[in-house]
Protein backbone atom coordinates (compact mmCIF):
# COMPACT_ATOMS: atom_id res chain seq x y z
CA UNK A 1 0.00 0.00 0.00
CA UNK A 2 1.04 3.41 -1.08
CA UNK A 3 1.90 6.05 1.67
CA UNK A 4 -1.19 7.45 3.16
CA UNK A 5 -1.98 11.18 2.52
CA UNK A 6 -4.58 12.70 4.91
CA UNK A 7 -6.50 14.95 2.04
CA UNK A 8 -6.87 12.06 -0.58
CA UNK A 9 -7.91 9.60 2.18
CA UNK A 10 -10.36 12.15 3.23
CA UNK A 11 -11.25 12.63 -0.24
CA UNK A 12 -12.02 8.90 -1.05
CA UNK A 13 -13.66 8.88 1.73
CA UNK A 14 -16.42 11.36 1.06
CA UNK A 15 -16.35 9.89 -2.70
CA UNK A 16 -17.36 6.06 -1.48
CA UNK A 17 -19.75 7.58 0.77
CA UNK A 18 -21.48 9.56 -1.61
CA UNK A 19 -21.61 6.71 -4.32
CA UNK A 20 -23.39 4.28 -1.97
CA UNK A 21 -25.28 6.62 -1.15
CA UNK A 22 -26.13 7.96 -4.74
CA UNK A 23 -24.83 5.18 -7.16
CA UNK A 24 -24.09 5.39 -10.61
CA UNK A 25 -26.57 3.34 -12.84
CA UNK A 26 -24.86 -0.03 -13.85
CA UNK A 27 -21.98 0.03 -11.16
CA UNK A 28 -21.07 -0.98 -7.86
CA UNK A 29 -18.29 0.03 -6.16
CA UNK A 30 -16.78 -2.04 -3.21
CA UNK A 31 -13.20 -1.24 -0.95
CA UNK A 32 -11.61 -5.13 -0.64
CA UNK A 33 -9.50 -3.65 1.91
CA UNK A 34 -10.54 -1.61 4.52
CA UNK A 35 -7.39 -0.65 5.42
CA UNK A 36 -6.22 0.39 1.86
CA UNK A 37 -8.31 2.96 0.75
CA UNK A 38 -6.15 3.31 -2.70
CA UNK A 39 -7.33 0.11 -4.22
CA UNK A 40 -11.16 0.17 -5.23
CA UNK A 41 -12.83 -2.79 -7.29
CA UNK A 42 -15.83 -1.84 -9.56
CA UNK A 43 -18.03 -3.93 -11.07
CA UNK A 44 -19.53 -2.62 -14.64
CA UNK A 45 -22.62 -4.19 -15.80
CA UNK A 46 -23.11 -3.63 -19.79
CA UNK A 47 -25.16 -0.46 -20.48
CA UNK A 48 -28.93 -1.87 -22.45
CA UNK A 49 -28.96 -1.38 -26.37
CA UNK A 50 -25.01 -1.64 -26.51
CA UNK A 51 -22.75 -4.70 -27.33
CA UNK A 52 -22.12 -4.99 -23.87
CA UNK A 53 -25.93 -5.55 -22.68
CA UNK A 54 -25.73 -8.53 -20.05
CA UNK A 55 -22.04 -8.30 -19.38
CA UNK A 56 -20.34 -8.08 -16.10
CA UNK A 57 -17.00 -6.50 -16.10
CA UNK A 58 -14.82 -6.38 -13.32
CA UNK A 59 -12.24 -3.43 -12.72
CA UNK A 60 -9.59 -2.25 -10.60
CA UNK A 61 -9.33 1.32 -9.94
CA UNK A 62 -5.85 2.24 -8.12
CA UNK A 63 -5.22 5.80 -6.85
CA UNK A 64 -2.16 7.98 -6.25
CA UNK A 65 -1.26 9.04 -2.67
CA UNK A 66 -2.11 13.08 -4.51
CA UNK A 67 -5.22 12.37 -5.25
CA UNK A 68 -7.18 14.37 -6.48
CA UNK A 69 -4.47 16.46 -8.07
CA UNK A 70 -3.55 13.24 -10.02
CA UNK A 71 -5.92 10.81 -11.77
CA UNK A 72 -6.44 7.16 -10.84
CA UNK A 73 -5.92 4.38 -13.17
CA UNK A 74 -8.69 1.65 -14.04
CA UNK A 75 -7.64 -1.49 -15.55
CA UNK A 76 -10.29 -3.90 -16.64
CA UNK A 77 -9.89 -7.82 -14.95
CA UNK A 78 -12.04 -8.97 -17.35
CA UNK A 79 -11.36 -9.40 -20.80
CA UNK A 80 -13.47 -6.94 -22.99
CA UNK A 81 -12.96 -6.15 -26.72
CA UNK A 82 -13.12 -2.64 -26.75
CA UNK A 83 -11.34 0.22 -28.76
CA UNK A 84 -10.43 2.14 -25.82
CA UNK A 85 -9.05 -0.61 -23.77
CA UNK A 86 -5.26 -1.98 -23.95
CA UNK A 87 -5.43 -5.96 -24.08
CA UNK A 88 -3.79 -5.88 -20.89
CA UNK A 89 -7.40 -3.94 -19.66
CA UNK A 90 -5.75 -0.63 -19.10
CA UNK A 91 -8.41 1.74 -19.76
CA UNK A 92 -7.02 4.65 -22.09
CA UNK A 93 -9.48 8.08 -21.44
CA UNK A 94 -8.67 11.88 -21.81
CA UNK A 95 -10.01 11.98 -18.06
CA UNK A 96 -7.71 9.85 -16.74
CA UNK A 97 -4.44 11.65 -18.18
CA UNK A 98 -2.24 14.11 -16.44
CA UNK A 99 -3.51 17.48 -15.39
CA UNK A 100 -1.62 19.96 -18.20
CA UNK A 101 -0.61 20.39 -21.88
CA UNK A 102 0.97 17.48 -23.94
CA UNK A 103 0.70 19.25 -27.36
CA UNK A 104 1.70 15.41 -28.67
CA UNK A 105 -1.34 13.98 -27.61
CA UNK A 106 -3.89 15.88 -29.76
CA UNK A 107 -6.26 17.03 -26.31
CA UNK A 108 -7.37 19.94 -24.94
CA UNK A 109 -6.53 20.54 -21.06
CA UNK A 110 -9.95 20.27 -20.09
CA UNK A 111 -10.48 17.35 -21.71
CA UNK A 112 -7.35 16.11 -19.06
CA UNK A 113 -7.94 15.43 -15.83
CA UNK A 114 -7.85 18.32 -12.96
CA UNK A 115 -9.04 17.97 -9.59
CA UNK A 116 -12.63 19.07 -9.59
CA UNK A 117 -13.01 15.21 -11.43
CA UNK A 118 -14.05 12.88 -8.69
CA UNK A 119 -14.85 9.06 -9.37
CA UNK A 120 -18.31 9.65 -10.42
CA UNK A 121 -17.09 11.62 -13.93
CA UNK A 122 -14.98 8.25 -14.82
CA UNK A 123 -17.98 5.71 -14.34
CA UNK A 124 -19.87 8.68 -16.34
CA UNK A 125 -17.21 8.30 -18.67
CA UNK A 126 -17.10 5.24 -18.96
CA UNK A 127 -20.62 4.56 -20.26
CA UNK A 128 -20.09 7.00 -22.51
CA UNK A 129 -17.01 5.08 -23.87
CA UNK A 130 -19.50 1.81 -23.62
CA UNK A 131 -21.76 3.77 -25.80
CA UNK A 132 -19.46 5.26 -28.54
CA UNK A 133 -16.42 4.17 -28.74
CA UNK A 134 -13.61 6.75 -29.57
CA UNK A 135 -11.49 5.04 -32.48
CA UNK A 136 -9.91 8.15 -33.75
CA UNK A 137 -6.91 7.53 -31.03
CA UNK A 138 -7.46 3.82 -30.45
CA UNK A 139 -5.77 1.91 -27.90
CA UNK A 140 -6.32 -1.56 -29.54
CA UNK A 141 -6.39 -1.00 -32.75
CA UNK A 142 -7.51 -4.13 -33.71
CA UNK A 143 -10.45 -3.82 -31.94
CA UNK A 144 -11.07 -0.56 -33.40
CA UNK A 145 -10.76 -2.17 -37.38
CA UNK A 146 -13.46 -4.39 -35.96
CA UNK A 147 -15.63 -2.05 -34.49
CA UNK A 148 -15.51 0.42 -37.53
CA UNK A 149 -16.20 -2.86 -39.91
CA UNK A 150 -19.49 -3.48 -37.85
CA UNK A 151 -20.59 -0.53 -37.46
CA UNK A 152 -19.87 0.95 -41.02
CA UNK A 153 -21.70 -2.75 -42.20
CA UNK A 154 -24.87 -1.89 -40.43
CA UNK A 155 -24.00 -4.85 -38.27
CA UNK A 156 -23.81 -7.30 -41.21
CA UNK A 157 -19.74 -8.22 -40.61
CA UNK A 158 -20.26 -9.19 -36.88
CA UNK A 159 -16.93 -10.91 -36.22
CA UNK A 160 -16.75 -7.81 -33.33
CA UNK A 161 -20.17 -8.84 -31.64
CA UNK A 162 -19.52 -12.40 -32.29
CA UNK A 163 -16.25 -11.77 -30.05
CA UNK A 164 -17.81 -9.80 -27.52
CA UNK A 165 -20.62 -12.10 -26.86
CA UNK A 166 -18.10 -15.33 -26.06
CA UNK A 167 -16.98 -12.68 -23.67
CA UNK A 168 -20.42 -11.68 -22.22
CA UNK A 169 -21.22 -15.33 -21.50
CA UNK A 170 -17.99 -16.17 -19.80
CA UNK A 171 -18.68 -12.98 -17.31
CA UNK A 172 -22.08 -14.31 -17.08
CA UNK A 173 -20.56 -17.38 -15.44
CA UNK A 174 -18.06 -15.65 -13.25
CA UNK A 175 -20.98 -13.61 -12.61
CA UNK A 176 -22.93 -17.21 -11.09
CA UNK A 177 -19.53 -17.64 -9.37
CA UNK A 178 -19.46 -14.31 -7.50
CA UNK A 179 -23.26 -14.67 -6.45
CA UNK A 180 -23.97 -11.38 -8.95
CA UNK A 181 -27.24 -11.30 -10.57
CA UNK A 182 -26.43 -9.57 -13.74
CA UNK A 183 -29.34 -6.67 -14.68
CA UNK A 184 -30.84 -8.21 -18.61
CA UNK A 185 -33.43 -5.17 -18.95
CA UNK A 186 -33.57 -1.29 -18.82
CA UNK A 187 -35.31 -1.55 -15.85
CA UNK A 188 -33.42 -3.94 -13.74
CA UNK A 189 -30.24 -2.26 -15.01
CA UNK A 190 -31.96 1.27 -13.27
CA UNK A 191 -32.38 -0.75 -10.42
CA UNK A 192 -28.61 -0.48 -9.62
CA UNK A 193 -29.01 3.64 -8.78
CA UNK A 194 -31.02 2.79 -5.48
CA UNK A 195 -29.40 2.93 -2.31
CA UNK A 196 -27.43 0.43 -0.67
CA UNK A 197 -29.14 0.20 3.24
CA UNK A 198 -25.29 -0.79 4.09
CA UNK A 199 -21.90 -0.13 2.67
CA UNK A 200 -21.04 -2.36 0.17
CA UNK A 201 -18.08 -2.86 1.89
CA UNK A 202 -17.13 -3.48 5.68
CA UNK A 203 -15.53 -0.10 5.98
CA UNK A 204 -17.84 1.92 6.93
CA UNK A 205 -17.82 5.38 5.62
CA UNK A 206 -20.18 6.42 8.21
CA UNK A 207 -18.54 6.48 10.70
CA UNK A 208 -16.62 9.60 9.43
CA UNK A 209 -19.18 12.14 8.58
CA UNK A 210 -17.01 14.54 6.39
CA UNK A 211 -18.08 17.88 4.34
CA UNK A 212 -16.31 19.58 1.80
CA UNK A 213 -14.83 22.04 4.44
CA UNK A 214 -13.05 19.30 6.20
CA UNK A 215 -11.81 17.61 2.97
CA UNK A 216 -10.07 21.02 2.35
CA UNK A 217 -9.04 21.56 5.85
CA UNK A 218 -5.72 19.82 5.46
CA UNK A 219 -4.70 21.07 2.15
CA UNK A 220 -2.70 24.16 1.93
CA UNK A 221 -3.19 27.39 0.85
CA UNK A 222 -0.34 27.19 -1.88
CA UNK A 223 -1.33 23.68 -3.08
CA UNK A 224 -5.05 25.04 -3.73
CA UNK A 225 -4.25 28.05 -5.01
CA UNK A 226 -1.47 26.46 -7.74
CA UNK A 227 -4.25 24.23 -9.19
CA UNK A 228 -6.85 27.05 -8.72
CA UNK A 229 -6.69 28.17 -12.61
CA UNK A 230 -6.33 24.47 -13.69
CA UNK A 231 -10.19 23.60 -12.04
CA UNK A 232 -12.08 24.07 -14.73
CA UNK A 233 -15.15 21.67 -15.46
CA UNK A 234 -16.01 19.54 -18.77
CA UNK A 235 -18.92 18.41 -19.78
CA UNK A 236 -19.49 14.25 -19.88
CA UNK A 237 -18.96 14.57 -23.31
CA UNK A 238 -15.36 16.02 -23.63
CA UNK A 239 -14.50 13.75 -20.83
CA UNK A 240 -15.60 10.21 -22.81
CA UNK A 241 -12.61 11.44 -25.54
CA UNK A 242 -9.67 9.19 -25.48
CA UNK A 243 -6.19 9.54 -26.37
Amino acid sequence: MASANATSIRALTMELKALHRDPVEGFTVTVPDDSDMYVWHVAIFGPPDTPYQGGYFKAEMKFPVDYPYSPPRLRFLTPILHPNVYTDGELCISILHPPGEDPHSGERPEERWNPTQSVRTILLSVISLLNEPNTFSAANVDASVLYRRWRDSRGKDKQYIDQITKQIDNSRREAELDGVRVPTTLEEYCQLCKPKTQSQSSYDVEDDLLTTDDYYQDSSADELESTASEQTCSDIEEDSGTA
